[in-house]
């Protein structure tokens, strides 16, 4: 039996709903396997500035700082676009997140499905039964946070840089995810023009050598990666990358998948700690009218599950929970095509709830 506790940020927008559904979920495991999960529900994004005027209140962080793992729905909508660049709800909340409890490694999931290959824009060939893969980027470094400088008139820098200790972490993320899966790592850069990238290669080497020979490791440049992975998605196990260049095969990523509704995303630091949070947005034209997707969030209880509690079994149950769900054709309308079964949010959650 485990006890955890567990923040719980639905957000703006859709959040509400999909985190009402991801939270029965994360219940009917607990009383599956026995274990008890304390859910902490707080403000944050536009409706913690509605209810007290920041994004990222102080009783929010203390929620968090006391928890084991962050659920966090999707943030920011037109209403709150008016605010100072700092204040709104993506910077002021998730960001800050981020950095108070340094989640460097971010890690996406990806990859078509047999039952929703005809919503992937790549052709049935190349999807064949389907595919799966995970990106690893590094969040915390890189040339987002170089170094910035320039006189907006004649030119702009901003510096691309890494250390070892960054690098080192980051690596071995990727190699122990890879132990868990098909044991291959691909570690992509631009070490043909960047020496950023030629350090990069140097010390994802060194650690694949002195720490993790038995996983399989391969460079890729970031232009041919984004070309194979379009072209041949089943080469792919982990992508391990710097931050900008994970930024992009990130997003690829999730569009080849057909719908980012079906997307979840884990960042974590090296205690385990972890903030799960939906690809997709806050959707605010869909807000309250039970047509979102929930399987994104839902996905999030599984990362969660699985990468900060060590609770594998538990996360595969909900995995296969919704492989089953969509087996039997239940669709929300962005997986929605004729001949399926069209249901909105609670239906959905209700679907996989009772396959669990």
């Amino acid at each position: 039996m485990m006890n955890k506790k567990v923040a719980v940020l639905s957000g703006d927008g859709i959040g509400s709903e999909v985190m009402k559904q991801a939270l029965r979920v994360l219940k009917k495991i607990e009383k599956n396997f026995g274990h008890h999960f304390e859910c902490i529900e707080k403000n944050v994004g536009g409706a913690a500035i509605d209810a007290s005027g920041e994004p990222l209140p102080k009783d929010t962080l203390e929620v968090c700082e006391q928890s084991d793992a962050i659920l966090f729905g999707s943030v920011g909508g037109p209403k709150w676009d008016h605010l100072p660049h700092e204040k709104r709800p993506e910077v002021g909340a998730l960001l800050p997140l981020r950095k108070h409890f340094d989640l460097f490694a971010n890690l996406r999931p990806a990859g078509v499905t047999k039952p929703l290959r005809h919503f992937s824009p790549l052709k049935n060939e190349i999807i064949g039964d389907g595919f799966e893969y995970i990106v690893v980027r590094e969040l915390t470094g890189d040339i987002y946070f170089g170094k910035k400088s320039g006189d907006d008139e004649t030119f702009g820098a901003d510096e691309m840089k890494y250390t070892r200790p960054e690098i080192e972490r980051i690596a071995r993320v990727a190699f122990q995810t890879a132990r868990n899966r098909r044991k291959k790592v691909t570690s992509v850069d631009k070490a043909n023009v960047l020496s950023t990238s030629r350090f990069w290669r140097k010390v994802v080497q060194e650690v694949h050598t002195q720490e993790f020979s038995d996983i399989a490791l391969e460079h890729l440049y970031i232009d041919n990666a984004t070309m194979q992975v379009l072209t041949k998605p089943h080469e792919f196990d982990v992508i391990l990358t710097g931050n900008l260049f994970g930024d992009i095969l990130s997003d690829e990523s999730a569009q080849i998948s057909g719908s980012i509704g079906m997307q979840g995303s884990a960042s974590i630091n090296t205690d385990g700690f972890g903030l799960y949070e939906p690809m997709g947005g806050s959707a605010p034209d869909i807000a309250g009218k039970d047509k979102a997707n929930p399987i994104a969030q839902i996905i999030c209880v599984a990362m969660m599950l699985e990468t900060s509690f060590g609770l594998m079994e538990e996360g595969v149950s909900i995995r296969k929970a919704i492989t089953s769900t969509l087996n039997d054709m239940y669709r929300t309308g962005d997986i929605f095509s004729e001949g399926m079964k069209k249901v909105g949010t609670q239906e959905m959650g209700d679907a996989i709830w009772s396959r669990l």
